[in-house]
């Protein structure tokens, strides 16, 4: 999944600034000492985006539930998103 979302990304060199500031701001610290050694969000934020873009109820079950709902178009829409807010 994260390899979809990052050729997405790399396929729209407008959201480049944009998706290395939401990396350095969503990483949790010391994301290189833990698995999966990549600074991904946290599983919790990754549900709560998945509510909160979708509706409905939280994900149940492990962070690969709530992960399994996120698309790379998700990722891409979020994205262009906070591109448009940080204009403002």
């Amino acid at each position: 999944m994260w390899l979809r979302i990052a050729w997405a990304v790399v396929r729209r060199p407008r959201l480049w600034p944009t998706a290395v500031r939401q990396v350095r701001r969503l990483a949790p610290t010391g994301w290189w000492r833990r698995r999966p050694f990549l600074p991904v969000p946290s599983p919790a934020y990754v549900a709560f985006r998945a509510v909160t873009q979708h509706g409905g109820d939280p994900p149940s079950g492990t962070a690969r539930s709530a992960a399994a709902t996120m698309t790379a178009d998700d990722v891409v829409d979020y994205l262009r998103w906070c591109r448009l807010g940080a204009r403002s």
